[in-house]
């Protein structure tokens, strides 16, 4: 007579997820705030709104994950600042209406749960909620056999912010002769990595491993280093600036990203080469054999978000963000314009 068969024949381990919650709930607990209402478990998060102080507060919300630059986790078998990448995609756009990050969910999918690689996933994510400002009040991990290949998984975030209806940034005060700052990156971020990937691993042959003296580390730690989040940027300039647009430089680069933001009738004159670039960036062009067009329309190029404000404010509010850990730069201006809305110069 055969055993009658269970969950965890089909590849599904249920203990083993819960002991994946329990080596989490550490590193969750300390995104918590006055304001978080349930533990780790309950079937919805609750959090109370802050909303003191607003007219007419609006939640606004953003969603999506890492992308390819998993893969490079999984090469290093390093897990534990891929969750920070997977906040900052999510935040950092929140942050770009001129809301308030207050909290953040997280999916986790995968082949076979590991508690201790989970437990590392979630600790970046905790990290990031940290860097970002935001109470970590729910996620799910699904382990799904046959779905992944052994070792790998994917992930994904929910982030929900606060603004005051008439403080939301959306870009519709940007005029002519507003000056735009750039906000330093801290390298790829988590976009181009498909172009990254084919670059190094099948036209170069490269490993992760492999020291590069023009990186001054490997190319493993170069394209791994966690998305920078701007929360601390924004708020620093936001509650004493009027700031007229906001971008965050994701998947298509300058070309793609700063039309998003820009009113009929005005384009973004930027000055290609008037800030300090990751030395990542250009060698990701001078391998790859890759022209400036390419560069501008898939990666940062140094600058992960851009601000539109006023021409009198922008020494003031360059200085705010150095004063807050930032490197920034006045890298252009907004102009009268047509249908080509990035011109870049130099």
């Amino acid at each position: 007579m055969s055993k009658n068969l269970t969950y965890k024949d089909a590849g599904v381990d249920t203990k083993e997820g819960e002991r994946a919650v329990d080596l989490m709930k550490e590193h969750v607990k300390k995104t918590f705030n006055e304001n978080v209402l349930t533990g780790l478990g309950s079937f919805g998060g609750l959090f109370r709104l802050p909303a003191e102080g607003m007219k007419e507060p609006v939640l606004v919300s953003g969603t999506d994950g890492v992308g390819t630059k998993l893969k490079i986790a999984f090469l290093m078998d390093k897990h534990d600042t891929v969750g920070i990448d997977c906040v900052a995609m999510c935040v950092n756009d929140v942050l770009c209406q001129g809301a308030q990050p207050l909290f953040f969910l997280d999916y986790i999918a995968t082949g076979k749960v590991t508690a201790e690689k989970i437990a590392d996933i979630v600790a970046g994510i905790a990290e990031g909620c940290r860097q970002g400002s935001s109470a970590l009040i729910g996620g799910e991990t699904a382990e799904m056999p046959g779905f992944y290949a052994d070792g790998e998984y994917d992930m994904a975030g929910f982030s929900v912010g606060l603004a005051d209806k008439d403080r939301i940034i959306t870009g519709e005060k940007i005029k002519a002769g507003d000056v735009i700052i750039g906000i330093g990156s801290s390298g790829v971020h988590s976009n181009g990595y498909s172009l990254v990937r084919k670059i190094y691993f099948e036209k170069m042959g490269m490993s992760v491993d492999q020291h590069v003296d023009e990186l001054g580390e490997t190319l493993g730690e170069a394209l791994l280093r966690p998305t920078r989040i701007y929360a601390g940027a924004c708020g620093a300039v936001l509650p004493k600036y009027d700031v007229h647009g906001i971008v965050h430089i994701t998947g298509g680069g300058f070309y793609e990203n700063v039309p998003r933001v820009l009113p009929e009738g005005v384009s973004a004159a930027i000055d290609h080469g008037g800030w300090d670039v990751p030395p990542i960036i250009p060698y990701i062009k001078k391998c790859g054999g890759l022209d400036r067009e390419v560069m501008l329309n898939t990666f940062n190029l140094g600058i992960g978000m851009m601000m539109f404000v006023r021409e009198e404010d922008a020494e003031g509010i360059v200085k705010t963000l150095r004063a807050a850990g930032e490197k920034a730069w006045i890298i252009g201006k907004a102009v009268k314009g047509g249908k080509e809305q990035v011109l870049i110069n130099g």
